[in-house]
């Protein structure tokens, strides 16, 4: 793989699990860890790489850097293709590596369903293992 766009590690947080209800769990990132780095990407959706701190395991993962919120932070979920289990309290090391789309907000559940799909099957084409 070539280099990561963006690369940084950040502490596991409790979301609000609307990633998990619509069957896409997603891992969502300490945002003041992010703001230590030196990234400088436009906000949108991600295909990437995903590690537990330790460890050697590297999954495959769609990641969403959104808009800043009220802290001037961006919101940051990782998607772990492959993965289950508990990440909660653990470090992630994200590495990105190819830009899929802009952030966008959609119409209805199902329409932002087919679109997450859709974008985890990019990663899985762009992403090798």
């Amino acid at each position: 793989m070539s280099e990561p766009l963006c690369d940084f590690r950040g502490r596991v947080v409790e979301g609000d699990h609307y990633g998990r209800a619509l069957g896409f769990p997603t891992a969502n990132i300490e945002k003041r860890e992010f703001k230590a780095t030196k990234c400088t990407i436009p906000v949108g959706i991600y295909a990437g790489t995903a590690r537990i701190v330790p460890g050697a395991k590297v999954y495959r993962a769609g990641i969403v850097i959104g808009p800043r919120e009220k802290d001037d932070l961006p919101k940051i979920e990782a998607h772990l293709l492959d993965f289950s289990g508990n990440l909660y309290g653990k470090e992630l090391h994200l590495s990105l590596f190819v830009y899929l789309r802009p952030y966008r907000n959609f119409k209805g559940e199902g329409v932002l369903k087919e679109q997450i799909s859709t974008d985890i099957q990019k990663v899985r084409e762009v992403i090798s293992l």
